[in-house]
């Protein structure tokens, strides 16, 4: 194979990548959008988050540490590198083997595939999008592999000038159109409708006793940074490539595990309680000496104190297992969530409603404690993890639904260290 042969079929490689992605993404879009989507339909989301979830603790503190909060464009770019490189290789195979370079080409559609679906919560619906993308990719494999050049009379005939034209024009315009695909795709899955505007519908509740912040603390010094964190140059360090969109018509917080009873409430029973607004400072863990992943915030909550008060959790309990609408979990000790230092269910952040990426509708903070073990975005379950006893047998959902009755859930232990640091 000649040096532009070479080029021609690593084209027609990285082209039918391109145009798998970029249909995946669009059409992962159009489920999420409509509501159909069940857990996580991208599969270049899919994939990154369970690399994320699998990578070892070292290697998620040298990225925050490195890279900061461009953990996450660093990992989708180095993606994308692996993915042209693969892809490339598949184009080179399909110039002399196109059986083989295509069922290549659907082994690593499969892993796209079935990594979507072991994401939590996952359908089947969820890798229509993913699936339909292959099978596009194969045609445009197909389509754009050249033949192997016939032999008369035992001399190679070599591929005319017009075609290797050809090839060229339709590799770099079908690589440049699914590229755009997946920006698209992109941009429709965070466009956020429903959460946007429910923000903008949502007043911050009241409180009886608002936190001042008297002028004189921020002495007006260049180069420092104010005392109150504005929201949008909040620090973000977290484990969701994509940012979840939880609609609070539809969010839901369980207590279970070692409690006397289950609780669950909605969003509209939440914002009924008495709200409080705590000024806290959240850091992360990989936070430098003078480094910039620190931020102060008003934060207008209920305190998590006094839903525990209403599950009665075991004396044997002693940590509370808070998990996130994307799965992510984090250990925290019950004793931390239930005395004065006002622990918050958070829904308001500096007098405005929690913007999407800092954990809209619901989060929590934690005063005192590093956000990897405490802080969980888009809160929907609090677990006392343990093996269930004589306690907990009977149940009560507070809110719409109270009187229903519920059976007691068996729960198993998790110990903190299992937990993915990352999300603050």
């Amino acid at each position: 194979m000649s040096r532009g042969s070479a080029a021609e079929a690593a084209l027609a490689g990285v082209a039918a990548g391109a145009v798998t992605l970029g249909v995946a993404e669009v059409g992962a879009a159009l489920l999420t959008r409509t509501g159909a989507a069940r857990s996580t339909p991208s599969p270049l989301l899919a994939v990154a988050d369970t690399t994320v979830d699998h990578s070892p603790a070292w290697l998620r503190d040298f990225a925050i540490a490195t890279f900061g909060t461009a953990d996450k464009t660093v990992l989708l770019v180095g993606m994308g590198v692996v993915l042209a490189v693969v892809c490339a290789g598949i184009g080179r195979l399909a110039a002399s083997r196109m059986t083989t370079a295509m069922l290549t080409f659907v082994v690593v559609g499969a892993v796209g595939t079935t990594t979507v679906l072991t994401r939590p919560g996952a359908q089947v619906g969820d890798v229509v999008p993913t699936a339909v993308a292959v099978v596009v990719g194969l045609f445009v494999l197909n389509g754009l592999s050249r033949p192997r050049p016939q032999r008369q009379a035992g001399v190679e005939q070599p591929a005319t000038s017009t075609d290797r034209r050809s090839v060229l024009v339709w590799g770099a315009s079908l690589t440049v159109l699914g590229t755009l695909g997946i920006v698209a795709g992109r941009a429709l899955q965070g466009a956020g409708q429903v959460v946007r505007a429910a923000r903008e519908m949502f007043t911050v509740p009241a409180v009886a006793e608002p936190v001042v912040i008297p002028a004189q603390v921020d002495p007006g010094v260049e180069g420092l940074s104010p005392w109150r964190t504005p929201n949008d140059a909040f620090y973000r360090i977290d484990t969701a490539l994509a940012v979840p969109q939880v609609d609070p018509g539809t969010w839901r917080l369980r207590v279970h595990g070692l409690v006397e009873r289950e609780v669950e409430i909605d969003f509209d029973h939440l914002l009924a309680q008495e709200m409080v607004e705590a000024a806290v400072t959240l850091t992360c863990v990989s936070n430098p000496v003078g480094g910039d992943l620190v931020g102060n915030a008003v934060w207008t909550g209920w305190p998590v104190r006094e839903l525990l008060a209403r599950a009665e959790p075991d004396p044997d309990a002693d940590m509370v297992l808070s998990t996130s609408a994307d799965g992510w979990s984090a250990g925290t000790p019950l004793n931390v969530l239930t005395d004065e230092r006002n622990a918050l269910l958070a829904v308001a952040m500096n007098g405005r409603p929690l913007p999407a990426q800092h954990g809209f509708p619901v989060r929590l903070v934690v005063p005192g404690l590093y956000g990897y073990v405490s802080a969980t975005k888009w809160v929907t379950d609090l677990k006392a993890p343990g093996s269930p006893t004589t306690r907990g047998t009977g149940a009560r959902e507070v809110g719409p639904s109270a009187g229903r009755s519920r059976p007691h859930r068996a729960s198993t232990s998790r110990p903190a260290s299992a937990c993915r640091p990352g999300r603050r």
